[in-house]
């Protein structure tokens, strides 16, 4: 195997994919980027974890076909490191690669290529396209509500829900709930499909999208999602577990709104939090007929109280919620106002852009 390319070529396809690869891992070969080479000249750099595989592509300026895996990280930041106009010249020698960049010369290990696992064969059942952006958009507006490592393991992902010409993208930890949703022009004859994508791989996801006015095509297999747009392929494995309905945890009969700046909204929360709880972080906000009063106390018997004006009608009802939540939706929300839905103290509130209809987040109420 051999490929000659500039740096930059060759750096950024690593780049995409350095995320999936872990320092420590269970697997030697885990720790390393397969790279092949094939008739063409497309060069091929594929990393994993088992759970998430991510493909990046280059062409070479010449090349011999064939195979090899390289330390990932070890290669990563010898390209950062070399000079940005530098050529590279990759040759597999036994056991060895050897990385070639004017007049330096770098000796990496390799292991087998047949011990590196790969995704290659997945039964895909159904596809759809999608502005890059949108998808995007979906995920960074409801990212940040999915559970980190908890028991109940399906919270600990991202629902994608695709519905007639509609998809949503769904996350919730038990304390709050985040979705937001695009339309699928064409999209409405197939069939509802519901899947649970992991937490390590919607990051990547994220990470790996940009804001961009091409598209991308999503894969659905029993198992797998799978993500092409131009010079990467995504994959990832499935969360196996039945997400909560969703839409029944949506307040209904909530008569008591709120409209209220979304800025203004945002950084009297951001004042009050300093003197709140460190533990639970709790705000109580305490309505008036057209004002709010934002109340936090904290154990050193500090507080915080702040007085907005808001364009509400109801009189004299008090709930408390976590102000890290209510800071955490109104910031993934678009638009300069948004409304909150309530119904009492007991009740989840609901959050709504104003006049943005396509996200909403719940969040529960704290006792205070």
């Amino acid at each position: 195997m051999r490929a000659s390319l500039t740096r930059d070529t060759l750096l950024l396809p690593l780049q995409r994919i350095i995320g999936v690869v872990e320092r420590r891992q269970t697997m030697p070969v885990l720790a390393h980027v397969l790279v092949e080479v094939d008739n063409e000249g497309h060069v091929t750099l594929t990393g994993t974890d088992m759970e998430v595989e991510m493909i990046g592509s280059a062409t070479a300026e010449s090349s011999d076909p064939g195979s090899c895996t390289l330390p990932a990280r070890k290669l990563y930041d010898l390209l950062r490191a070399l000079p940005a106009d530098v050529h590279i010249d990759l040759k597999l020698e036994g056991e060895r690669a050897l990385l070639r960049a004017g007049r330096s010369r770098y000796t990496l290990v390799t292991l087998p290529t047949a011990d590196f696992p790969t995704l290659d064969n997945i039964e895909v059942i159904g596809r759809l396209r999608i502005g890059e952006a949108a998808l995007k958009a979906l995920i960074e507006r409801t990212q940040f509500a999915m559970a980190s490592q908890d028991v109940r393991y399906y919270l600990n992902g991202m629902l994608f829900d695709m519905h007639g010409e509609v998809l949503r993208c769904v996350t919730t930890d038990g304390h709050r709930l985040a979705m937001a949703q695009t339309a699928l022009p064409g999209n409405g004859n197939q069939a509802r499909r519901q899947l649970i994508v992991p937490r390590k791989g919607v990051l990547e996801l994220a990470g790996l999208l940009e804001a961009g006015e091409g598209e991308v095509e999503l894969e659905f297999a029993r198992n797998h999602l799978r993500v092409h747009r131009e010079g990467v392929r995504f994959t990832s494995k499935l969360i196996d577990g039945k997400f909560p309905d969703y839409e029944t945890v949506i307040p209904i009969g909530a008569d008591h709104h709120v409209i209220v700046d979304r800025n203004m909204l945002r950084e009297t929360l951001q004042r009050a939090a300093i003197l709140s709880n460190e533990k639970y972080r709790g705000v109580k906000l305490e309505l008036a007929r057209g004002r709010m009063r934002i109340v936090a106390h904290n154990p050193e018997q500090e507080e915080a109280v702040e007085e907005i004006e808001v364009e509400t009608a109801v009189d004299d009802l008090s709930v408390g919620f976590n102000v890290g939540y209510l800071l955490d939706a109104l910031g993934s929300l678009r638009g300069e106002r948004v409304t909150l839905r309530l119904r009492d103290a007991q009740s989840s509130c609901l959050v709504e852009g104003v006049p943005d209809e396509h996200a909403r987040h719940v969040i529960m109420p704290l006792r205070l």
